[in-house]
């Protein structure tokens, strides 16, 4: 079983041509107007569940308001468990995001109760192999959680997003860290390429995602990549909660991780063809579907990958 601890927000979107950018004096225009559930911790919950077909459970908190009626309802019907924190005095969190028609997006945070979860809400790690958390909740709780669940034998994953300056003694207690490409940079302080990058960071094992490119992981010295799917990207929301969610459901049902890059990619590729954060995250069927319908692996692809991330 998997327990994530996260955030959980109710998401406000708007499409536009573009995304506004500082000093544009001409009011963006946006074409449509949504809300989804959404949030990291929530998000990954749900990609363990439906996309990786394994138990989930999630901690979580949330106002007394009616922002936190359809995020319950999103991860009831996914068939995530939850222990709910209900928090009276502060709104449920919400997220303002952009979309814009190229599939790229801005977003905008405002933590409201996933500010509120301390240590002693963890609920019991019985019978949890792996904890998924994020950064979207205090990073003092965050580390209070990961040491609980080091003590007890659980595999601790940390996706290390949104991107802050993390102590020494919470790397040391991560057993896999998930980051992008620019997570990487600023975590690393230092190096030319990737593979130089990951050389500096003391954890055993580090996946970074690359986007349309796909991703690539060093574990215990191995180092693992994966070409991206080429798909039609309408939005790319949660694309990378689907990644850190399906890849811990992989690692969780004892897959190696190139299996397990692999199945990752592809339903954070599928995610990418649907609007909304939780709604276009695929079912574990509709992955395989697609996987299936792929063709082997493009070597020169697989070969410029390693090279751009500068491993031989």
């Amino acid at each position: 079983m998997i327990l994530v601890a996260g955030s959980a927000n109710l998401d406000f979107v708007v499409r536009a041509p573009h995304i506004p950018v500082p000093g544009e004096t001409v009011t963006v225009l946006g074409s449509d107007f949504k809300t989804f559930p959404g949030g990291k911790g929530a998000n990954q919950a749900i990609a363990c569940a439906r996309a990786g077909g394994t138990e989930t459970e999630m901690l979580l908190a949330l106002g007394d308001d009616a922002f936190a009626a359809p995020i319950e309802a999103s991860l009831a019907s996914a068939g995530v468990r939850m222990h709910t924190l209900r928090v009276s005095a502060t709104p449920t969190g919400t997220a303002f995001i952009c979309v814009s028609d190229d599939a790229e997006n801005a977003i905008t945070v405002a933590p409201g109760a996933n500010g509120c979860l301390r240590e002693e809400h963890l609920p019991s790690l019985r019978g949890v192999s792996h904890l998924l958390l994020q950064l979207e909740i205090p990073l003092g709780t965050v580390s209070a959680y990961a040491r609980r669940a080091r003590e007890q034998g659980v595999k601790v994953v940390l996706n290390a997003a949104p991107m802050q300056r993390l102590p020494a003694e919470l790397l040391s207690m991560v057993d896999v860290l998930v980051l992008n490409e620019g997570e990487l940079a600023s975590l690393a302080g230092s190096g030319t390429d990737i593979a130089q990058c990951l050389a500096e960071i003391p954890v055993a094992c580090v996946v970074v995602t690359l986007g349309e490119q796909g991703c690539v992981a060093r574990c215990e010295g191995e180092f693992f990549a994966q070409q991206g799917f080429s798909v039609d990207a309408i939005d790319t929301t949660a694309a990378g909660d689907t990644f850190c969610g399906v890849l811990v459901a992989s690692l969780s049902t004892k897959l190696g991780m190139q299996d397990a890059l692999m199945r990752a990619s592809a339903a954070s590729a599928l995610a990418c063809t649907r609007l909304g954060a939780q709604q276009s995250i695929p079912a574990r069927a509709d992955v395989e579907a697609f996987l299936h319908s792929m063709p082997a692996a493009d070597e020169d692809l697989c070969v410029a990958l390693r090279k751009y991330c500068g491993i031989a």
